[in-house]
């Protein structure tokens, strides 16, 4: 749980960085499309496994940001990873 931990504060930063956006569904795109770019394929299956597991984002002290995880939910099928064909 030490890892989701990490990765939650990642993500609640991504968010809180555009959640400033002045259009919400903008901004709800672009924390989707950093997550997409920049987070390795083990870190997206982690975050929507823990979402998958709390679907109100919250585990003790732990939560995602109502916008991180709108965001999440709203793009969860371009975060997930592709698999890889021979």
């Amino acid at each position: 749980m030490k890892n989701i931990a990490h990765l939650i504060r990642q993500a609640n930063r991504i968010g809180a960085f555009f959640e400033a956006m002045p259009n919400r569904n903008e901004g709800m795109q672009d924390i989707a499309d950093h997550i997409q770019k920049f987070w390795e394929p083990r870190m997206r299956t982690a975050l929507l496994k823990f979402i998958e597991c709390h679907p109100t984002g919250r585990v003790d002290e732990m939560h995602l940001s109502q916008i991180v995880l709108d965001a999440v939910m709203q793009h969860k099928t371009s975060l997930q990873p592709q698999a890889h064909l021979n």
